[in-house]
């Protein structure tokens, strides 16, 4: 199973999502191919409801601190209420970072 579809696993059965998305930036880096470390989420959850977009942010990072700490170098979260969720979320900037080669 790849590290997105374990990633999205842990977090439909902790938020029990609405709408779930997790997408794998990596190639868009400087990372070797097939790598797993960039990651966009789309979360839209009832758990959110009355949670500051901060507590919502530490709420995942504590659900994903084992991944944080190991294989995930970035992670870019997008955490709505179904109130907020307007059907999509921006998408990742280009890298800046070193070019490819």
């Amino acid at each position: 199973m790849s590290l997105a579809a374990q990633l999205k696993a842990k977090l439909e059965a902790a938020f029990a999502p609405l709408h779930c998305e997790v997408h794998c930036e990596s190639h868009q880096h400087h990372v070797p191919v097939g790598s797993e470390m960039h990651f966009r989420v789309v979360l839209v959850s009832d758990s959110f409801i009355a949670t500051s977009k901060i507590k919502r942010h530490q709420q995942v990072y504590a659900l994903l601190a084992e991944e944080m700490a190991g294989p995930i170098h970035a992670l870019a979260l997008h955490l709505f209420t179904p109130q907020e969720w307007a059907g999509h979320a921006p998408e990742s900037p280009p890298c800046l970072g070193a070019k490819k080669s």
